[in-house]
């Protein structure tokens, strides 16, 4: 018995007919009705959704890519912004410590004002003992700037003190409020004399002691000048010192003491006058 033969088409005609068959189709659809019955059914049900998922794949993806090219944007300006921000804080820095010296250079100068006859040499405060007072320090001018030992300084509204040791381009100051100090005073209203000594643990207080005061008319009162006087071996005269917060008659009845509150602000000096001028 004979075997059938067994019919085959080779692939290349096979894809050839698959061919003609979607460009009939193609055809057909493009000029029949078929477009409205079961073709366009089919596509309804099976490409519609493929479309709308791609289209939403296709949203989703581009507005990820808004969302990231806006944060970009963000982030670029933010760092616009922190720069200008540091630039202006570093101006406004400068601005501030430009008008803080001009203030201080500006109290120096009405200072000068007030002591015309002296000559002076501004300086400049490089160091200090430990503590919150300045009670000793050290300035940036000595002898090669015709400084010497013994020449008051100035600063504020008043006196600070006195230069006790110099070098070739530094100086020490003994302040007012040193406990080794002791200045002649005398009260500007009065010409009363006193003696005007530091403490330091008074100027917790903002107060410095003045004793000795010879007022035997009680013409002296709270709130009177006291100025170095005349009789001062080392301090020029008329320099202001501060003003009596206190005053109380001592045991003998022939003298009085208390409080003065100096005019120079002892916990901030940065800038000082030297007065060149020596006491004869």
């Amino acid at each position: 018995m004979k075997r059938r033969t067994k019919f085959s088409l080779p692939s290349k005609y096979l894809l050839l007919l698959v061919t003609l068959f979607c460009v009939a189709m193609i055809f057909v659809t493009f000029t029949t009705d078929l477009a409205a019955g079961p073709l366009k059914a089919v596509s309804g049900y099976v490409f519609v959704p493929i479309q709308n998922g791609i289209n939403y794949v296709g949203r989703s993806i581009s507005n990820k890519v808004d969302q990231l090219q806006n944060l970009q944007d963000l982030m670029e300006e933010n760092a616009e912004l922190q720069a200008k921000v540091d630039e202006l804080t570093i101006e406004n820095s400068t601005l501030q410590q430009d008008k803080y010296e001009l203030a201080r250079l500006r109290e120096l100068y009405e200072l000068d004002e007030k002591y015309p006859s002296y000559k002076k040499v501004a300086a400049r405060v490089t160091a200090k003992e430990a503590g919150n007072w300045f009670s000793t320090f050290v300035i940036d001018k000595g002898t090669n700037d015709g400084l010497a030992v013994d020449m008051n300084v100035i600063a504020g509204s008043g006196l600070v003190g006195i230069i006790i040791d110099i070098g070739p381009n530094w100086a020490t100051v003994r302040s007012i409020i040193d406990d080794s100090s002791n200045v002649s005073a005398m009260v500007l209203d009065t010409s009363d004399i006193c003696i005007v000594t530091g403490d330091l643990k008074l100027m917790g207080q903002g107060v410095i002691h003045f004793s000795q005061l010879s007022d035997e008319e009680n013409k002296v009162s709270v709130g009177d000048r006291i100025v170095t006087s005349n009789i001062s071996d080392k301090y020029l005269q008329g320099i202001l010192i501060g003003y009596i917060s206190e005053k109380t008659t001592d045991a003998n009845n022939l003298t009085s003491s208390g409080y003065v509150t100096p005019v120079v602000d002892f916990e901030h000096l940065e800038e000082v006058l030297v007065i060149t001028d020596l006491k004869e």
